[in-house]
């Protein structure tokens, strides 16, 4: 999953939210020197990517893209579900999309320090382009999805995969939906085990 599902898999709990989005970041056994609630959210976060990337449904939305973008797929995929998140936010949360997102940044703001050094030099981009809340189109897809490319030097070419978002775009939100319903409730139960 992608940046936004991370973040409202977290809960109400801004240690497990911080941890949950910076664990990328955070390699090994070096999550381990942060506080209770940070470390929660990374080990959180590493359930919920080894949980999506062997799921069937998941699995299924990869294949459609695996022939053109060969391992990218998966990261392609989390994106794309991001988007059917975003933009269909009202079924998720009570908390409109755009309020949600604000105090998001307003918690990376609040808690810089904390960061690893990537996240802190991404934060500016990611808020002042608003990538959060620019998920609930597919303009603002396709620009992530550029900018991914761009990261990757070309060779991804993720730029095109608007192409098969647009072709596909009812099987891969109906697979979204089917599969967010259960990792909504494996992440609760991941949640209370930690």
């Amino acid at each position: 999953m992608n940046f936004l599902a991370h973040i409202y898999l977290s809960g109400d709990d801004e240690g497990i939210t911080l941890g949950n989005f910076i664990a990328d970041g955070i390699k090994g056994k070096r999550y381990q020197k942060y506080p209770t609630q940070i470390k929660k959210g990374i080990l959180l976060h590493r359930a919920i990517d080894t949980y999506t990337d062997s799921h069937p449904i998941v699995k299924q939305s990869t294949r459609r893209l695996h022939k053109n973008y060969g391992h990218y797929s998966g990261v392609i995929v989390d994106i794309l579900y991001d988007h059917f998140l975003a933009k269909n936010w009202k079924r998720y949360h009570s908390m409109p999309l755009d309020i949600y997102v604000e105090k998001f940044y307003e918690l990376l703001r609040n808690n810089f320090q904390v960061l690893p050094a990537r996240i802190q030099r991404m934060m500016p981009y990611m808020i002042s382009d608003n990538w959060l809340l620019s998920y609930a189109t597919v303009p603002g897809i396709s620009k992530i999805l550029k900018q991914m490319n761009v990261r990757t030097k070309g060779v991804s070419g993720m730029n095109f995969a608007v192409i098969e978002l647009e072709e596909f775009y009812d099987d891969f939100e109906e697979e979204f939906t089917l599969y967010f319903a259960e990792l909504i409730e494996y992440s609760k139960n991941k949640l209370t085990q930690l």
